[in-house]
C-alpha cells in the first residue's frame, strides 16, 4: 500500500526558502484564524479569547509539520510525520460534532484557511526566489494536505455522530421500556433528560405491525418512541411494535386514523405523558377484543365493551345468575326470551323498537313480554335488577373472553 505521506514528500526546497517559510508561520496562523472567525459565522464565538489563541497554534503546528514533510527524501519514512495532524483533524471533527455544529461550518473553514495559507506561503516562497515548476508544485502539495485534513475531520464527525445516535437510540429505547412499564415520575424524568427527549403533554400508545412503525413517526415533527412487543405466546410470527404518539388529541388523533387507513393498528386513549402505561394496556385489550379483526381500531369506540369485558369471568357469573329464571326452559325458547329481554333493556321498553330490532311483530313481543315478567316477576321494575340485566346481556354471546393482562414490551 503507498504511504499517504509520500504525496507531500520530495519537494526539492534550500535552507533557505525552508526557513523563511517557517519564520511566516505564526503571522500566517494568526491571519488564518482571523479569516476564518470573519468569513465563517459559526467560529466567530467559538474563536475569541483563549480558544483562538490554542486555534493559531494548533495552525502553527500542523503547517510546520507539514512544511518538514515536504522537504524529506522520497523513500524516507515519513509516514509518522503525518499522522499527528490527520488524528488532530479527525479529533477535530469529532469535537464539532459534539458541539453541534454541522461538517459544512468546518469544511467552510477549511477552505479559508487554505486559501489565506496559500497566499501567505506562495509570497514568501515566490519571494525567496522559489521556481514556477517548484511553486505549482508546493501548491498541489498545500491543497492535498488541506483535503487530507478535510477527510479526516469528515470522517471524525461522522463516526460521532453515529456513535452519539447509537448511545442516544440505546438511551430512547430505555424510556420507551419504562414508559410502558410505568416507572415512576422521577425516573422517568431523568431518562428522558439523558435521552435529550422532550416530553410531550401527553403520549398514546399505537399497535401497529412492525414494518409499519416508520410510516407513524414521519408524520409528527415532535419525535415518537416505539419499541417492540412481544407477542410470541399469543399470535407466533407476527411481528408488533407499540409507537407512543405525542399529542394525539383531537385533529391530530383524526390525522393518525386517516393516516394508517389500510393497516391492522389500534390506537390507545391520550394520556399525560407518564402515564400512557394505560393507553398501552388499553390497546392491548382492544386487541384482543378484536381478535381477528383489520384495519384501524380506534379505541374510544369501544368503550362499552371495554367496560364489560374487564372481567369475563364476572361477566359470566352475573349472567348465569340474570338468566338463571330461563334455566330450565327449552334452549330454543330461552334463547328468544334472553333475546327480547336484551332488546327491551337496550330500548328502554319501547315495544315498536323492540319489535323492529328483532323483526318480529309488536304482539309477539308484547307476548314474550309478558312470559318474561311471570318468569321474573317485579325484579323488571327494580333499577338494580335492569341494570344488572343490561351489563350481563350487553356483549353478544360470541364475544371472546379478553386478556387482563398485555405481553410485556421486548427487550
Amino acid at each position: 500500500m503507498t504511504d499517504p505521506a509520500a504525496r507531500f514528500s520530495g519537494l526539492d526546497l534550500d535552507e533557505e526558502i525552508v526557513g523563511a517559510l517557517e519564520r511566516v508561520l505564526p503571522h500566517m496562523a494568526e491571519r488564518t484564524v482571523a479569516a476564518v472567525t470573519a468569513e465563517v459565522p459559526s467560529y466567530t464565538d467559538a474563536f475569541s479569547g483563549p480558544m483562538g489563541q490554542t486555534i493559531e497554534n494548533a495552525v502553527q503546528l500542523a503547517l510546520g509539520a507539514f512544511l518538514r514533510l515536504t522537504t524529506r527524501s522520497h523513500g524516507t519514512d515519513a509516514g509518522p510525520r503525518l499522522s499527528p495532524a490527520l488524528d488532530g483533524a479527525y479529533d477535530l471533527g469529532r469535537g464539532e460534532a459534539r458541539t453541534g455544529r454541522s461538517i459544512d461550518a468546518l469544511l467552510s473553514a477549511y477552505r479559508v484557511g487554505a486559501r489565506v495559507a496559500w497566499r501567505e506561503l506562495s509570497a514568501t516562497a515566490v519571494a525567496a526566489g522559489l521556481s514556477a515548476a517548484t511553486t505549482a508544485r508546493f501548491a498541489e502539495m498545500v491543497f492535498a494536505f488541506i483535503d487530507e485534513l478535510s477527510a479526516a475531520s469528515v470522517s471524525g464527525h461522522a463516526d460521532e455522530l453515529a456513535a452519539a445516535g447509537r448511545v442516544r437510540q440505546r438511551h430512547l429505547d430505555r424510556l420507551a421500556a419504562e414508559l410502558l412499564a410505568g416507572a415512576p415520575l422521577n425516573q422517568l424524568l431523568a431518562s428522558a433528560e439523558q435521552a435529550d427527549w422532550k416530553p410531550p403533554k401527553t403520549l398514546s400508545a399505537v399497535l401497529l405491525p412492525e414494518v409499519e412503525t416508520r410510516k407513524l413517526s414521519v408524520l409528527f415533527a415532535q419525535e415518537t418512541l416505539h419499541t417492540s412487543v412481544d407477542v410470541s405466546e399469543v399470535d407466533a410470527g407476527e411481528s408488533l411494535a407499540v409507537v407512543l404518539v405525542p399529542d394525539a388529541d383531537g385533529q391530530q388523533r383524526q390525522r393518525v386514523l386517516d393516516a394508517m387507513t389500510g393497516s391492522r393498528v389500534i390506537v390507545g386513549p391520550s394520556r399525560q405523558w407518564w402515564q400512557v402505561k394505560s393507553s398501552y394496556l388499553r390497546a392491548m385489550r382492544t386487541r384482543a377484543l378484536a381478535a381477528g379483526g383489520s384495519g384501524v381500531v380506534d379505541t374510544e369506540e369501544h368503550l362499552v365493551d371495554l367496560v364489560l369485558s374487564a372481567d369475563h369471568d364476572a361477566v359470566g357469573d352475573l349472567r348465569r345468575r340474570v338468566l338463571a329464571p330461563l334455566a330450565g326452559l327449552r334452549p330454543s325458547t330461552a334463547e328468544r326470551l334472553e333475546e327480547t329481554l336484551r332488546a327491551w333493556v337496550l330500548h328502554l321498553g319501547r315495544r315498536d323498537a323492540v319489535a323492529e330490532s328483532l323483526f318480529v311483530h309488536p304482539q309477539t313481543v308484547r307476548y314474550r313480554m309478558t312470559q318474561l315478567r311471570d318468569f321474573y316477576g317485579d325484579r323488571l321494575d327494580d333499577p338494580e335488577a335492569v341494570l344488572e340485566i343490561t351489563v350481563a346481556l350487553g356483549l353478544t354471546r360470541s364475544s371472546a373472553p379478553v386478556a387482563t393482562t398485555a405481553p410485556a414490551p421486548a427487550g
